[in-house]
């Protein structure tokens, strides 16, 4: 059974860190493009981040860029979401995606909260 498991969410303060992680099995993890997005109630689900199959090329949305790294260990079957400099406006509910050609597989998300 395919499994996306993300985790790392929580509180934290404007200018702080979080690093999300999201835990695969069921399907074979290094073919697999991995993406995070990101949704608010009553607003759209956004993209925020994507890796590579292998890792060798990454992609951000234009407000994370500079502030956000996503990263993966195959080894692991583990894609990360490494995020500095958080504004209130990051808070929302992260997803983990797993993407190869027809397939798509998605987590359950982990909550993030950036308040003051």
């Amino acid at each position: 059974q395919v499994q996306l498991v993300e985790s790392g969410g929580g509180l934290v303060q404007p200018g702080g860190s979080l690093r999300l992680s999201c835990a695969a099995s069921g399907f074979t993890f290094s073919r697999f493009v991995m993406s995070w997005y990101r949704q608010v109630l009553g607003k759209e689900r956004e993209s925020v981040a994507s890796i590579t199959s292998n890792g060798d090329s990454t992609n951000y949305a234009d407000s994370m860029k500079g502030r956000f790294t996503i990263s993966r260990d195959n080894a692991k079957n583990t894609v990360y979401l490494q995020m500095n400099s958080l504004k209130p406006e990051d808070t929302a509910m992260y997803f983990c995606n797993a993407r190869m050609l027809w397939r798509s597989y998605w987590g359950q998300g982990t909550q993030v909260t950036v308040s003051s």
